[in-house]
């Protein structure tokens, strides 16, 4: 398909005359358009279309169309049908009034360009564009960030249910793709492949009454073995191999099971793989548990970044989509600062909550990107919940390689290591004398190393960053850092507006690049709602106050 518009540039005069008989006070699309124009030009989308092959829909107004999706909650079919029937939409996309539109299956082709050229962001960019270029977004002054889980467009699975859906996943995908050799890999064993896997695991009413959970486990990972034995024989069709759900189950079985001279058994405990890189469904290959206090989730975790200055509208200025495994917030900011950047709309100022936080966050925002980075450090805690000795209570001499902790006693080592594999950022790790942190009248507020075995250890980032979290400690405890942390709270709104407008709590679209398109597509719709409503003279609202709180707070009234 190539690229040639179908949307003109002007809107058609009867189209026009129309819709302003029709909508005398104007509906979002129609101010949308009298506003801002035409945002999404066809060339913002050139590099998803080749410049040859029969012509395709506009780009520009399909990209539209999805925004419009998301402001309005509307499927495809809907969506589709928009286009086709109302007036107002129309107006917006510059069509005649005698347009018959599209059919909804190109939206769905549309996103996939997108995806596939790494596109997901385009359409945000271009509305945050055309907010600067009137005036209503700037570089500097203050944003906020805070994240929120969504829910993976699959269903939450158990371990048995997991490994069963897999294998019918890859056995339904082997029937329609080379039946008559599944037919014949199936007959080298005899199992009821039919009983088994010829239904969804959904209908599945628990386990056979002769088998207990190790024994159906393992039966299920010898079926699987078997056809994937079948699958990589040397006479089996190349291609074979190259199944997306054939490749799912050879994945998953390498994290599920063992196969050794004993026979096939099902891994346990700690030689599972860990969460992060535990396949969840066998559909979203990208999805993950993830679990943050008591809320558990299979899927990804949405980041928004938004401005909130008094004297404009609050707009979104990026989106990141994580998976729901990472658990560390702070680490999406790198990503956060290099698109804000990018886009050239980078904060002075960066409020967050004490997720992202961390020493070499603090650093890296001030020193790589001049943001000061606003957000509570977390108090040193011991595993009883109780506040412990930080480490500003130590005396630390990085040249001498030794602390002194608040009772007196010199350390031990001092030894230089890293984090974990996945961040590897330098660590030191401080250890003092058991014997005399047994004996120290301050135990109890320094550690709680049990039974006496082990004194007090710390680890230590640079020094730099040990700085910087020991003054944010210090400084959040007055009124004026409160006080300027206030703001922070507006962000929650904004995640209100987007889960309840645009349904983005559950994704429409399934592996992390898909989601993130959605996720953009909806960051976009809040943005021109907003856009519209500041244009309208509606500025948003601080809490709201209460009859009886007002009347408690002064008598008179």
């Amino acid at each position: 398909m190539s690229l040639e518009s179908w949307a003109g540039g002007e809107i058609p005069e009867l189209t026009w005359r129309v819709a302003r008989r029709a909508f005398p006070k104007r509906s979002l699309a129609i101010r949308l358009r009298d506003s801002l124009g035409q945002v999404f030009d066809d060339a913002l989308f050139a590099a998803a279309f080749p410049v040859d092959g029969r012509p395709a829909a506009s780009p520009g107004a399909l990209a539209m169309v999805s925004v419009m999706q998301y402001a309005e909650g509307l499927s495809d079919r809907q969506a589709a049908e928009a286009v086709r029937a109302r007036i107002d939409w129309k107006y917006l996309l510059g069509l005649d009034l005698d347009d018959s539109g599209f059919d909804h299956s190109l939206l769905a082709r549309f996103r996939a360009r997108l995806v596939a050229h790494g596109l997901e962001e385009r359409v945000l960019e271009a509305v945050l564009e055309a907010a600067c270029g009137q005036g209503l977004l700037r570089r500097g002054g203050r944003q906020r960030t805070d994240s929120t889980r969504v829910v993976a467009d699959v269903r939450l699975l158990n371990r048995m249910e997991f490994v069963a859906e897999t294998l019918r996943a890859a056995l339904e995908a082997l029937a329609a793709a080379a039946p008559d050799w599944l037919e014949h890999a199936l007959a080298e064993r005899e199992t009821d492949w039919l009983g088994r896997y010829g239904e969804r695991v959904d209908s599945w009413h628990g386990l056979p009454d002769d088998q207990d959970r190790e024994s159906w486990l393992r039966q299920v990972g010898e079926d699987g073995f078997h056809l994937l034995t079948a699958a990589w024989r040397p006479d089996a069709p190349d291609w074979l191999r190259r199944i997306p759900a054939l490749q799912t189950l050879r994945w998953a079985w390498v994290q599920q099971y063992h196969r050794g001279q004993e026979g096939v058994r099902a891994r346990e405990g700690e030689d599972l793989p860990p969460g992060h890189q535990r396949l969840a469904s066998p559909y979203d290959t990208e999805a993950r548990y993830g679990i943050k206090k008591t809320t558990g989730w299979t899927g990804y975790c949405l980041h928004l970044t938004e401005t909130c200055e008094d004297d404009a509208p609050r707009l979104i200025t990026d989106v990141a989509t994580t998976s729901a495994a990472e658990g560390d917030d702070s680490q999406a900011l790198p990503g956060i600062h290099t698109r804000l950047a990018g886009r050239e709309l980078m904060p002075a100022e960066q409020l967050v909550d004490s997720g992202y936080v961390t020493a070499g966050t603090l650093v890296a925002a001030r020193q790589e990107h001049g943001i000061e980075l606003v957000g509570p450090a977390r108090p040193v805690a011991g595993g009883d919940g109780r506040e412990r000795f930080g480490h500003e209570r130590f005396r630390i001499d990085d040249a001498r390689r030794e602390a002194v902790c608040p009772a007196g006693q010199t350390s031990i080592s001092w030894a230089t290591t890293r984090s974990s594999r996945r961040t590897r950022v330098p660590l030191v790790q401080v250890r003092f004398d058991a014997a005399a942190c047994r004996a120290c009248p301050l135990r109890s507020q320094c550690t709680t190393a049990g039974n006496g075995k082990w004194g007090r250890a710390l680890t230590l980032r640079e020094p730099a960053q040990r700085a910087a979290l020991q003054q944010r400690r210090r400084e959040q405890e007055t009124d004026a850092w409160r006080e300027r942390y206030r703001p922070r709270a507006g962000i929650e709104a904004t995640i209100c507006q987007i889960v309840h407008r645009t349904h983005a709590r559950r994704s429409r679209y399934r592996t992390a690049a898909a989601t993130h398109l959605g996720h953009c597509l909806a960051a976009t719709a809040i943005n021109l709602i907003r856009i519209d409503a500041w244009q309208q003279g509606h500025r948003p609202e601080r809490t709201r106050t209460t009859h009886l709180c007002r009347l408690l707070a002064d008598p008179s009234k």
